[in-house]
């Protein structure tokens, strides 16, 4: 049975062991709190029993009978194939954890970061095994939504990349890969773009921000559940996408441009206006509460998606 090292076992940590002891990998869950790991092994517990209940797990029980907490770092990275980690968000933190990573793994194993932001190449490039490090980018919650994007370091190796997308893809995920390193890789560039305009839109007084929600929720997210922005504008054209360019590409670059040099779009006063009508206090009972609710309309979403007949060519 191939293992698993799961190194920090908060949100992401929890749910990328969700996803691999669901796929029939055996895993080892560490972290630097041994108390945190054996919390994360119970709140797993409930994520498969959710996902069974929805028809995307068929044994919840045997699934976390293979997840066990590890003694310490080094136990967790016996005999493994791959390494998540989930550490802290700064490089620092990870040339320090993939130091220790890279000195106790197996050769053979792949070190993998679930990092949203920083690029392999800074914090690998000094490390001794730095043809086996890359970038393993889930979307919040893994177990969820299937999406991971590859992301290697200049020095990785091309077999380390291929090696990594079959595992992946044996948990059932979703992998894309980057042919080069660009820092937030693709989805939280593209997700970047849509923030920054529909803060724009309510800081400029054009609509509120449940209307731009309602535009995404019950507008263009209904097309992007199931299609991607290429698939969807073939569609909006009758020649496909070089006629849909042809047709709106002028008036699309006039757009993009009337927002560039218009600096931050995040700042204070942007948000007080979000902030000014948006609904519900902004403290952690209420975020967990429509956590719980997003995650059981997901797996509602991932199971019809499952049951839906691949699109034709």
């Amino acid at each position: 049975m191939t293992k698993i090292a799961i190194v920090g076992s908060g949100l992401i940590g929890r749910a990328w062991a969700t996803v691999f002891a669901s796929h029939g990998f055996e895993v080892a869950l560490h972290d630097v709190k041994p108390e945190a790991a054996k919390a994360a092994r119970v709140h797993i517990g409930k994520n498969l029993k959710e996902l069974a209940g929805h028809g995307l797990v068929d044994d919840p029980k045997g699934s976390l009978a293979r997840i066990r907490v590890a003694k310490d770092l080094a136990d967790a990275l016996t005999g493994v194939a791959l390494v998540q980690e989930n550490g802290p968000e700064t490089v620092e933190a990870k040339r320090v954890l993939f130091a220790q990573m890279d000195a106790l793994a197996p050769a053979s194993a792949i070190l993998a970061s679930s990092t949203s932001f920083i690029m392999a190449s800074t914090f690998s490039e000094e490390l001794k095994g730095r043809a086996r490090c890359l970038v393993a980018h889930p979307v919040n919650p893994p177990h969820l939504v299937p999406i991971v994007e590859l992301a290697p370091a200049p020095w990785t190796d091309a077999k380390i990349v291929a090696k990594a997308k079959r595992l992946y893809e044996q948990a059932g995920q979703v992998a894309i890969m980057l042919r080069k390193e660009k820092p937030g890789f693709v989805l939280n560039r593209l997700q970047a773009v849509l923030l920054a305009e529909a803060f724009r839109l309510v800081g400029e007084g054009v609509a509120s921000a449940e209307d731009v929600d309602k535009t995404i929720r019950d507008g263009l997210g209904l097309r992007w559940s199931f299609m991607g922005p290429f698939e969807t504008i073939e569609l909006n054209a009758p020649g496909g996408i070089p006629d849909y360019c042809a047709r709106y590409s002028e008036s699309l670059d006039r757009m993009v441009k009337s927002s560039e040099g218009l600096g931050n779009p995040f700042k204070p006063e942007t948000v007080a206006e979000v902030m000014r009508e948006w609904r519900g206090a902004q403290e952690a009972s209420r975020v967990k509460r429509l956590s719980d609710w997003r995650d059981s309309r997901l797996a509602a979403l991932q199971a019809h998606k499952r049951a839906a007949k691949r699109k034709p060519s």
